[in-house]
């Protein structure tokens, strides 16, 4: 029987299709990707998904096992994909704090913040011994809101942080404007719990520094997976066999028929001036680097970045891309509203970016079935989310125990979905009704 297999229509759906190249890749030199077909047909282990998971998890794998074979299959070039999408926070602290698990509130969160404190300790010895030139910026990070019902969420997050012993600095409209040159905002306050990176450069770094024990193939999607070990990968072109799987590629892991019923997909948008004058700069505030995260999950990021430009990123719609022209103008008002001083708010570069949601925030992760497992619904936090988890699973892969993962397996499991077209009321409709709260902050 041959291995080769015709690519099908429906193997478009187990991959997002962007309509436009991330504006970070964008600003790196053009990737050579991985494209040749290995010649094995059967590995120790493949991981589907180059991004922070995949790639955090294979590392692991190859580091645990240096005689295994370990393929990495992407549908899109390294850094192109989600995981070159994103706005290049690496938050050190609970995105959902309502995460159940076992323990009170403060125990589950402090148990999240310290894994959260190991990845970015791992993320940073990973960049410093490879030399990865990602603008690694540990600055911190601002939170504002525009609105009364913004600012009591902000003030309910600090009694979080009261309660966790994360220090902050509250910030009033015109200390505000003092620090990132805008009165729209009426509340603030600044936190040291980030880093800044250049996400894109960051991804094809760590892809571009991999174990030798570990082969990437780009731009090859995984159509099907099949088997209970071993199992069939099914990709566009060919067949592939593995003793164990590692799916990583967050919401369209539904496609190949892993929580259909717990993981749901998101588009999000973003776009990127060109490069500012420094008169233009000036006008965005002293710091050379900042960023804001709204009140509203809803409302708009905001980011300042080394390389003299602004990113600014806002919106959210169901499993399908927005038209881009839509994009440009929604997120260049964020912007004329927030900054009317700038001369001009034109951008460079608008893209949309997928990630994967479940009900209540909770992570899918785990052994799926023997031999296969899974991390996935980075519910917006893919960067440190995705590279501790991904560690973690790949030890979980090898055998290895830890008090960590043992709290990763420990943390609260997705809820369940209603099937479709039930689903897609219920999201649309809360998006919906979230883009009305949200108001201002949008």
């Amino acid at each position: 029987m041959s291995n080769q297999v015709t690519p099908s229509r429906a193997s478009r759906g187990t991959f997002p299709a962007y309509q436009a190249g991330a504006g970070w890749n964008a600003l790196l030199p053009s990737r050579v990707p991985h494209t040749q077909a290995p010649v094995a047909r059967s590995f120790d282990v493949i991981v589907v998904g180059a991004g922070f998971t995949g790639l955090a998890a294979a590392r692991r794998v190859a580091e645990l096992r240096p005689d295994a074979t370990v393929l990495v299959i992407d549908a899109t070039t390294v850094g192109n994909g989600s995981a070159g999408r994103n706005s290049g926070f690496l938050i050190n602290l609970p995105h959902n704090t309502g995460m159940g698990g076992h323990g009170s509130p403060v125990e589950v969160a402090r148990k999240q913040i310290h894994l959260y404190d190991l990845g970015l300790k791992w993320l940073h010895e990973l960049v410093t011994t490879y030399g990865i030139d990602c603008g690694w910026n540990p600055v911190g990070k601002y939170h504002a809101a525009a609105t009364p019902d913004g600012e009591q969420r902000l003030r309910d997050t600090l009694a979080q942080y009261r309660e966790w012993g994360v220090t902050y600095r509250e910030l009033s409209r015109d200390a505000l404007r003092s620090e990132i040159g805008t009165g729209y905002y009426g509340y603030g306050y600044h936190s040291d719990n980030n880093v800044f990176v250049q996400p894109a450069a960051l991804v094809r770094g760590l892809a571009d520094s991999l174990p030798a024990n570990v082969r990437l193939w780009e731009n090859e999607p995984v159509v099907s997976l099949d088997g209970t070990g071993p199992f069939t990968v099914t990709t566009a072109t060919t067949q592939l066999r593995a003793g164990q799987v590692i799916v990583a590629n967050n919401g369209f892991a539904s496609k190949l028929g892993l929580a259909r019923d717990r993981v749901f997909t998101i588009y999000t948008y973003a776009a990127m001036t060109p490069a500012l004058s420094a008169d233009e700069l000036a006008k965005l505030g002293p710091a050379a680097e900042w960023g804001v995260i709204p009140a509203n999950r809803l409302g708009t990021t905001l980011r300042k970045t080394l390389g003299g430009r602004f990113v600014v990123r806002s919106a959210y719609s169901y499993e399908k891309e927005r038209p881009l022209g839509d994009v440009n103008a929604m997120l260049a008002d964020a912007y004329q509203r927030r900054y009317p001083q700038m001369t001009s708010h034109k951008f460079e570069h608008v893209w949309g970016g997928v990630t994967a949601l479940t009900r209540n925030g909770a992570l899918y992760f785990g052994e799926v079935r023997q031999g296969l497992f899974a991390s996935l619904g980075c519910n917006g936090a893919g960067v440190l989310k995705g590279s501790i988890f991904g560690k973690l699973l790949g030890e979980m892969a090898c055998c290895q125990q830890s008090p960590e993962l043992a709290d990763a397996l420990g943390f609260e499991r997705p809820t369940w979905l209603p099937p479709e077209p039930i689903r897609r009321v219920a999201i649309v409709s809360a998006i919906q009704y979230q883009k009305h709260r949200a108001g201002l902050e949008r």
